[in-house]
């Protein structure tokens, strides 16, 4: 598709999406939390097909449809389907498994699908017998989210950052155009979907917070403001549906592979976290602390620290994570923390008077291919372990840790994640800490798959192997 033909479709997407979304313009205010609300709404509306939505062990995001008349049975007793088709769920023996549609998650897609209007849901995996599914990626995040209450706590705050790339088509990387950080229309041709993609995020009721063209050529990042863990995940999970299938309608491919370009910054996802009492109590800030600091908030880095090289198996999941996570473009690779510093694993951002709600870390090394349910349950489980077991953390950072010789980390102590998916299996193979987060059998099972992974692109023999090594 030329350059015209491209505007012209994401023109022509654009104005379909406004008179949908113009059409639901009275519903805005309607908030749906029982199912009498979201049945009601059904009816009233005319919605012609209901989209249950959950996640498999690797983050994907999984679909099936029913019709307005099986919705009240599916909210009473679920919908059956074959858990063992799915990535990571049950074994064969044990297939049948339950989705229970969750109301207050009901959201109108922002756009036809199949000429139809259709809700769309996220959906709580049940055993036959009705009791939670303990491996469903909400449950594992929902049952480490209920610690905080242990400690006094009300809420974790997540602010991801998701980066990627805007590609001609799915089979090879061409890039779109050259811009580079900030640039803008005519040099950012990605600017017209990424718009487009704001536009359905906001009508899906996620506050975009920015967005914008990246360092790489025809790379872009779409921010979501803070939310609540659990809605922060189901909103990433939204998200990265939307950028993916605009693109599609706009005759492009999106991918949130981390590095699908040599010699260019590689896509990550630097995640912001705090936790709060209360909705304006933030327990990391100390106004009479160097940093701004609580000690709470020292406890909760250390213990993330300390985890960091058991956090990136699942944070930074697959063969590809690892060639992002290298010196020289942007990516953290050492196990560090600092205010300004870019190169390490954490990052804490200025303190501005006034505006102490806004106390966070940042973890700068995962990326968006993770399974956020995953993601954000281990960021939390190692902080609340830092906090139970009053961990200190290292000095904070201020010079570059790139610069540094390998001798020089090893004797101020600064450890490296991991150097591939290989080691990052070994390293979670062991890790008590992944199994108690995640659960005996999400555990193993994520294990299984990824050294299965590891031992493929391992016998892979590529096209660097043959040029370097026919001469042999």
């Amino acid at each position: 598709m030329d350059q015209d033909g491209f505007l012209h479709a994401v023109e022509a997407f654009r104005d379909d999406m406004e008179d949908y979304v113009d059409e639901m313009e009275s519903r805005k205010g309607l908030r749906l939390s029982t199912p009498e609300d979201v049945l009601k709404y059904v009816e009233e509306y005319r919605i012609s097909s209901v989209r249950l939505w959950f996640t498999d062990l690797l983050g994907f995001l999984k679909s099936f449809s029913i019709t307005p008349k099986e919705l009240r049975g599916a909210f009473e007793d679920g919908m059956g389907f074959d858990g063992s088709s799915v990535e990571g769920y049950q074994r064969i023996q044990e297939s049948d498994m339950l989705a229970f549609p969750i109301p207050s998650t009901a959201q109108v897609l922002p756009f036809r699908a199949g000429g139809s209007r259709s809700l769309r849901m996220f959906a709580e995996i049940r055993h036959p017998g009705g009791g939670p599914y303990e491996s469903d990626p909400r449950v594992v995040l929902r049952r480490q989210l209920d610690r905080l209450g242990d400690h006094g706590f009300s809420h974790m705050n997540i602010g991801p950052e998701p980066e990627f790339f805007y590609f001609k088509n799915e089979h090879t990387p061409e890039i779109l155009d050259h811009a580079g950080y900030f640039d803008i229309n005519p040099v950012d041709i990605g600017d017209d979907i990424r718009e487009v993609t704001v536009f359905a995020l906001e009508a899906m009721g996620i506050p975009v917070e920015y967005h914008h063209a990246e360092v790489a050529p025809s790379q872009h990042e779409i921010d979501i403001r803070y939310q609540e863990a659990l809605r922060m995940a189901d909103s990433l999970q939204t998200h990265k549906y939307l950028v993916k299938e605009i693109a599609r309608r706009c005759g492009v491919f999106a991918t949130f592979m981390p590095k699908p370009l040599r010699g260019e910054n590689g896509s990550g996802m630097h995640t912001h976290l705090s936790i709060f009492r209360g909705e304006e109590t933030n327990v990391f800030f100390d106004r009479h602390d160097d940093h701004h600091l609580s000690q709470v908030g020292k406890q909760f880095i250390a213990g993330v620290l300390e985890h960091a090289r058991e956090i990136a198996f699942v944070t930074n999941q697959f063969h590809n994570s690892f060639k992002r996570l290298v010196p020289g473009y942007e990516a953290p690779v050492y196990v560090a923390w600092a205010e300004r510093n870019r190169s390490a694993a954490i990052r804490i951002p200025v303190y501005k008077p006034g505006n102490e709600v806004a106390t966070r870390m940042e973890l700068r090394f995962p990326d968006a291919t993770c399974n956020p349910y995953f993601a954000f349950a281990t960021m939390l489980a190692a902080g609340l372990d830092g906090m139970g077991r009053k961990l200190v953390p290292p000095a904070p950072m201020s010079i570059d840790l790139y610069q540094l010789t390998p001798l020089e980390r090893a004797e101020m102590g600064i450890s490296s994640l991991p150097h591939d998916l290989f080691e990052s299996v070994q390293v979670a193979e062991g890790s008590e800490f992944l199994e108690a987060t995640l659960g005996e059998e999400v555990h193993r099972k994520l294990v299984e798959t990824k050294l299965l992974e590891a031992d493929r692109f391992r016998v892979y023999v590529s096209p660097l192997d043959i040029q370097e090594h026919m001469v042999l």
